[in-house]
């Protein structure tokens, strides 16, 4: 089955809830959906977005909203969001996730699932949080990522540890984290995009559009591209060599909130460093992970 290749017959748009494939951009996935769905409905003009950028190295659910669907984007975006993380303890890079190399080891001494457990409660609720450096946050009409880089050029130039503190210029979130829970204590670092052993993170495909019958599309297939189709500018730090422990942690939260920075601040509040290794997005715009479909079933809706 597919759509048809009228976009008048979706008056109010279309939304497809797709599980972003790791090491993609949010931008190549609406890029590869844009170009699969001018063809098919024969728009040159096709206007095509998504709700909520997802960070290169998260999968999950983004939602890609073509035709009149992408003026909802922003209602949608302001929906209440949730992750699984996974958070490693005892080291920081620069971005605070795996697109950077870790730059500082820290003590463990005191990070225990019991500890993080106990300061959990304190990141419950309606607060102000500062944005990683590495974002898209502005300081002066310059984009932090870009000072984040030049400063991180300079301190390998100069042979010094990278300076954090610089985050301090950005303006704070009004954000607010509804629930936060362990699901899993890890001895040893995961993969980015897996959470060891005994917990999925990645439940079979039960959604499909209402035109569509259920079962038609091969829900085992895999994202189209897959490392194929990864950005190759999109670098993943080996972190294997440091035996970190690692939290999956589930995060229920408002519109904003920045997982590196949770990371960085539970491994502070531990008296350690952090950074975030993994994350999956299982709910946004009212979509449940187990709504969502993989990349090549989006396209071959649009076939």
């Amino acid at each position: 089955m597919r759509f048809s290749d009228k976009i008048e017959d979706y008056p109010e748009g279309i939304v497809l809830p797709i599980d972003k494939p790791y090491r993609w951009t949010s931008a190549d996935v609406v890029r590869k959906v844009k170009y699969a769905a001018k063809r098919h409905f024969g728009k040159k003009n096709l206007k095509v977005g998504h709700a909520g950028t997802l960070d290169p190295l998260a999968t999950g659910i983004l939602l890609v909203c073509i035709g009149p669907a992408t003026k909802k984007a922003e209602e949608l975006q302001a929906s209440p969001k949730a992750y699984v993380a996974g958070v490693s303890f005892g080291a920081t890079t620069p971005s605070f996730d795996r697109e950077k190399s870790i730059d500082k080891v820290c003590p463990l001494d005191g990070v225990s699932r019991e500890a993080l457990e106990r300061v959990l409660p304190a990141f419950v609720g309606e607060q102000e949080q500062v944005a990683p450096l590495f974002s898209a946050k502005s300081v002066d009409g310059v984009r932090a990522y870009e000072t984040a880089r030049r400063l991180l050029r300079q301190a390998a130039r100069e042979g010094v540890e990278f300076d954090h503190s610089a985050a301090e210029l950005l303006q704070t979130n009004r954000i607010n984290i509804y629930s936060l829970k362990v699901l899993e204590w890890l001895s040893a670092p995961q993969e980015a995009g897996t959470a060891g052993p005994s917990l999925s993170l990645i439940p079979p495909t039960s959604w499909a559009p209402p035109a569509i019958k259920r079962g038609c599309l091969g829900s085992s297939a895999p994202a189209s591209g897959g490392e194929d189709g990864a950005s190759g500018r999109i670098n993943v730090a080996d972190v294997s060599g440091y035996n970190l422990p690692t939290a999956m942690v589930e995060v229920n939260c408002s519109k904003g909130t920045y997982i590196r920075a949770l990371a960085r601040d539970l491994g502070e509040a531990l008296g350690s460093g952090a950074f975030l290794s993994s994350l999956r997005r299982t709910l946004n715009g009212g979509f449940t992970i187990e709504q969502a479909i993989t990349l090549d079933e989006a396209l071959r809706l649009l076939d």
